[in-house]
């Protein structure tokens, strides 16, 4: 029997607030998280962080409809995933993506792999902001 499930939010929540509605509960082995933190340099311009955006009629489609793919592709995998939305500071970040799965390696695949088609397919746009 397989299994996939995805939990997706899009919001303007600090990914320690939605981290912690995570719960610890891990019993397929590997528990991976990871966490796109907003660098200081954009295009060799030192910022202070990036105003990201979004389309709000699709943004959560297309990260559910990912997660249906992903689900067939990679069967058994837990996945959670959060995106903020607003001003995001240097140094904190604006996506995590919780990954579950019975093997560390499938884990880091899979993890890359819905980074991967967020980057491609979710309307989610970033503006970086100059640090003045």
């Amino acid at each position: 029997m397989t299994t996939t499930h995805l939990t997706c939010s899009i919001s303007k929540k600090r990914i320690e607030e939605i981290e912690r509605s995570f719960g610890a509960s891990c019993v397929r082995g590997a528990d991976l998280r990871f966490h796109g933190v907003v660098r200081d340099l954009e295009e060799g311009q030192k910022i202070s962080g990036i105003e990201y955006s979004h389309y709000d009629k699709m943004a959560l489609n297309e990260l559910q409809k990912i997660g249906v793919a992903m689900g067939h592709e990679y069967p058994d995998h837990l996945a959670q995933i959060h995106h903020r939305l607003g001003f995001v500071p240097a140094g904190e970040a604006s996506i995590i993506i919780r990954i579950q799965t019975a093997h560390s390696a499938e884990a880091f695949e899979i993890s890359r792999e819905y980074l991967k088609r967020i980057k491609q397919t979710v309307p989610i746009w970033k503006k970086p902001v100059l640090a003045g």
